[in-house]
């Protein structure tokens, strides 16, 4: 795909869905149960995906997720559509994951990325006909990177997950940490910089255990 044709595309189907959650919060802010029910399964893969990207550790994120699910809950009655709610959200999830890395006994424990694929449809998942070697390649890049992410502070990490995972735009990044979009553009500016030192270093750690073996 023409990478310059990414940003429009993604625009739009960020509106589409903008609209689609804009139909459901009418709905749930009248009483229909049912609407919050699709709001939270059309997000909730999301959600957890966000944090534990930003928290890597499973059970700490599905707690976030619980607890920013909770928090959309009691605060939808005020939701005016000042923001759309997919930035909302990302705003509560942020907020969540940074107050737990922010804990002392957090700062002080072992962080361990676990992904745990349970949708057979996934892109994660190699074809059947797929070639070894390249499988065998791809899941030691993704395990670099993931490594890589583990040595970024929260706020770095979280301005590559919103830009190259959700491909959220400036404004909505800026809008989503309630911070300038120039604030925004240096965050993202650092934080690809330390992205491409810590996997400089996973690659020369590695390159060293296979010299030493």
């Amino acid at each position: 795909m023409n990478r310059g044709e990414q940003p429009a595309s993604n625009r739009l189907q960020r509106d589409t869905e903008s609209e689609q959650d804009r139909r459901l919060i009418l709905r749930a802010q009248a009483g229909d149960a049912g609407a919050f029910r699709l709001l939270i399964e059309r997000h909730q893969r999301r959600v957890f995906a966000i944090a534990l990207g930003l928290v890597r550790d499973e059970q700490d994120a599905r707690e976030i997720a619980q607890e920013a699910f909770l928090r959309v809950h009691k605060g939808l009655p005020q939701f005016h559509g000042g923001s759309t709610f997919f930035t909302w959200l990302y705003r509560i999830v942020t907020n969540l994951s940074i107050d737990l890395m922010r804990k002392p006994s957090r700062r002080e424990a072992d962080l361990h990325f676990a992904l745990e694929v349970d949708d057979a449809d996934s892109t994660l998942l190699p074809a059947v006909d797929a070639d070894p070697y390249d499988v065998v390649r791809r899941g030691e890049l993704s395990e670099r990177i993931s490594r890589a992410l583990e040595q970024l502070p929260p706020y770095h990490r979280g301005v590559i997950l919103m830009r190259e995972v959700e491909g959220m735009s400036y404004e909505e990044m800026a809008e989503a940490m309630q911070v300038s979009k120039g604030t925004i553009m240096s965050r993202l500016f650092h934080a690809r910089k330390k992205l491409q030192r810590a996997l400089l270093d996973c690659h020369e750690e590695e390159c060293q255990g296979v010299e030493s073996a």
